[in-house]
């Protein structure tokens, strides 16, 4: 579970990490009292779960009041599903940098991530000078161990006279990342002020789903998603993604689901949603077909190859779900698995084609999608 900017620093700041003064406004007639709250120059910021804010337009900056409610409407204008508007102190930046914890799967441990090109995309950092990004890997029975973090603020570059105070932002960072279950906590920017002090600028914390129920003070709401569709099948627990395209896909498991994707891809087509119908949700056909209802697709592509989530229970469930909301798209199935031979008779009952190459259903669904095969 992503957390908004202002979660992320309501938490920071419970640990004794410094950020910027700060307010959250819903609407633009409680700018001025924002303003009078926070002061000028100031920085607009729109609170939405995607990167690439600054470059989406989605953070202004403005000097002064009318400035201010120029830049409120241009973010408001620019700006998707969002529920509040951040306003907050300008900082008098110095140096900015960039400073991560997230789990390295290789090593088992906490992957600390540094940098002196705060501010940007990290990504890009790794793209083109990756040699800029400083790695510390912490074992997690021991922690972060003082050598660690003084090793790391020399590495960056920091001033003799501030690794005092990295040291022990490092450390509360640390503690955040343990205490909350973590998979990521970011700050970018961390910014080092002309007065001689961090704050964190930005940022990122995510939640290890699993542990949600020891941070009952967390809960998924509408807000963290684009769309009602993507917020029902979370609360539902069916891993649920919408694109753009023509074909909808209910697959079970993620390696078969990308090999049906690639497929898809490789022929030129394209994928209106994904809703994963394995694990635990092979027995909500009828709740899955109502989530994929509610997308604009052409057809439907059963994929599934089940051992424990049998076969003929999930055809069976597809017929039940089919025969209660009639959807007004054709439906190309490839159930394999488990219970195989009752699934296919179950499919052919109702008038359906069972296929047994995931590569020919993969086909057949472009081609009633109504596209031109491309090999």
């Amino acid at each position: 579970m992503k957390l908004f900017e202002y979660q992320a620093k309501e938490i920071f700041e419970g640990s004794d990490i410094r950020v910027p003064k700060r307010t959250l406004i819903k609407e633009i007639s409680e700018l001025n009292e924002a303003i009078r709250q926070v002061g000028v120059p100031c920085v607009i910021k729109a609170q939405v779960l995607q990167g690439g804010r600054g470059k989406a337009g989605l953070i202004q900056f403005a000097e002064g009041l009318e400035e201010a409610k120029k830049k409120t409407y241009e973010v408001i204008s620019r700006a998707k599903n969002m529920y509040y508007l951040m306003v907050e102190e300008a900082i008098n930046i110095d140096k900015e940098f960039y400073i991560s914890i997230t789990a390295d799967p290789i090593s088992g441990c906490a992957m600390i991530m540094a940098s002196a090109e705060g501010g940007v995309d990290i990504e890009e950092i790794a793209k083109t000078m990756p040699e800029k990004i400083i790695k510390t890997y912490v074992n997690l029975s021991e922690g972060l161990l003082p050598h660690q973090a003084h090793n790391l603020l020399y590495e960056l570059g920091i001033d003799e006279s501030m690794i005092s105070q990295g040291t022990q932002l490092l450390f509360n960072l640390y503690d955040v990342y343990c205490k909350n279950d973590a998979e990521l906590v970011e700050i970018n920017p961390l910014m080092l002020t002309k007065e001689g002090s961090f704050v964190a600028g930005d940022g990122k914390i995510s939640i290890d789903d699993n542990a949600l129920y020891r941070h009952p003070q967390f809960s998924l709401t509408r807000e963290h998603f684009e769309s009602d569709v993507q917020y029902e099948a979370a609360v539902e627990g069916i891993p649920y993604l919408q694109f753009d395209g023509d074909i909808g896909l209910m697959c079970a498991g993620a390696g078969l689901t990308n090999t049906v994707f690639d497929l898809v891809n490789d022929y030129r087509s394209s994928v209106a949603c994904y809703l994963e119908f394995g694990g635990p949700n092979y027995h909500k056909a009828v709740k899955a077909m109502k989530l994929i209802m509610q997308s604009e697709l052409k057809v439907l592509l059963v994929v599934t190859f089940g051992t424990i989530a049998r076969a003929d229970v999930m055809a069976q469930g597809l017929v039940d779900a089919m025969k209660e909301l009639k959807p007004d798209f054709p439906i190309v199935t490839a159930i394999r698995g488990t219970g195989e031979e009752k699934a296919h008779e179950i499919l052919r009952g109702f008038g359906l084609e069972p296929l047994a190459d995931m590569e020919e259903a993969v086909k057949k669904a472009i081609e009633l999608a109504g596209g031109a095969l491309v090999e």
